[in-house]
């Protein structure tokens, strides 16, 4: 088999830390005959030392335009913005363009022109029709972090808005900053949150329940719900019941709202709605009480009901940022088996998938 050439590309949207390849990954692909090329970043959790270490070629940021024809681009977020120059490399990120999203004709017309391809990560699946490797585990955990630590700051420090969020180094520094917090609101409030995941057997799911027993939250107030428990149909009340709801399920067709605006206008401990999966502008969306998303910057939006007990929403649409490190070792480490099977991609069902799925959202586009 030839030698695969990997060319990571510093991320271009902001505030973004996490890397699809990290230098322990590097280091096993090397050991398998890749060669590999990273650009440098500032941005990144990973210091440009820790990759030259393992034996990475250092480039300046943005030189993937002229990288080698063969080379694979890797990345995670899009590509630079307000650029409609053709692209004729193949391009292994998440493109998000196979959903009709905003602009998605545009992004595959450019790869379409320049004779290149989109891998789209998001797409690539095994046998059983999983996800190889997607950043759930994080996102629900993160989420968790976040949904306890501003149910804290409303026992602590009501009059305050929940202030901006910066990622955090480790899993280590995130966990005991929440728990001191929850051990000084639950003084105050002399009892511990329940908190409700819905989707709780999920990837993403068992992130939001690990999170909770990490902070102490003990575990008869872990209420874990899925398929099961929602057979009947929503709204329902069991949440109203919980003062952290955090929302963890994969939305593949219409369901009955688990809460509603009036919903909300009854009794209820409920105070914090962490939406992890945020399907915010999807007319299915099954939390109909808010309509924004919002940012590491202003991470809550409350929701006025007739009820004077406060109820904020999160809705972060990249989550596991709040732990660059730990969710791109995982996601890395995840895509590994894949990336390793590059060297028969005109043979490896992921890869021979991936492309025939481009080919198809290819074909629905006028040039």
């Amino acid at each position: 088999a030839e030698m695969v050439h990997l060319w990571l590309r510093a991320e271009t949207k902001p505030k973004e830390h996490r890397a699809a390849l990290t230098p322990s990954t590097c280091q096993t692909l090397f050991q398998h005959g890749f060669q590999i090329t990273v650009e440098k970043s500032k941005e990144r959790i990973f210091d440009d030392e820790e990759y030259e270490k393992v034996g990475c070629v250092m480039v300046p940021m943005g030189t993937w335009r002229t990288a080698p024809l063969e080379a694979y681009i890797v990345g995670l977020k899009e590509l630079p913005e307000n650029d409609d120059s053709p692209l004729s490399h193949s391009h292994i990120f998440f493109a998000h363009c196979y959903k009709n999203q905003d602009g998605w004709k545009e992004i595959i017309r450019r790869f379409v022109k320049g004779n290149g391809i989109i891998l789209d990560m998001e797409f690539l699946t095994d046998e059983k029709n999983r996800r190889v490797a997607a950043f759930g585990y994080h996102a629900g955990f993160s989420g968790t972090a976040l949904g306890l630590d501003v149910w804290a700051q409303q026992r602590l420090d009501p009059k305050q808005k929940y202030p901006e969020v910066l990622p955090y180094p480790n899993e280590n520094g995130l966990i005991s900053h929440i728990k001191s917090r929850l051990e000084s609101a639950i003084k105050l409030n002399q009892r511990s949150p329940r908190v409700m995941v819905m989707g709780a057997l999920g990837r993403c799911g068992r992130g939001a329940t690990d999170f909770a027993s990490k902070a102490g939250i003990p575990e008869e107030n872990i209420i874990k719900w899925d398929i099961e428990e929602t057979k009947r149909g929503g709204p329902f009340p069991e949440i109203l019941e919980s003062d952290v709801f955090v929302n963890c399920i994969y939305l593949n067709q219409k369901i009955p709202p688990f809460i509603t605006k009036e919903f909300l206008d009854k009794p209820r401990q409920l105070s914090v709605v962490v939406d992890v999966s945020c399907d915010t502008t999807n007319p299915n969306n099954p939390l109909p009480i808010y309509t924004v998303n919002t940012t590491f910057g202003n991470p809550t939006v409350s929701v006025e009901t007739k009820n004077p007990h406060p109820l904020e929403v999160i809705s972060i649409d990249h989550l596991p940022t709040l732990l660059p490190r730990e969710s791109s070792e995982q996601f890395s480490r995840d895509l590994l088996p894949s990336l390793l099977q590059l060297s028969e991609r005109d043979s490896a069902r992921v890869w021979v998938d991936a492309e025939k799925l481009f080919r198809e959202k290819a074909s629905l586009i006028d040039l």
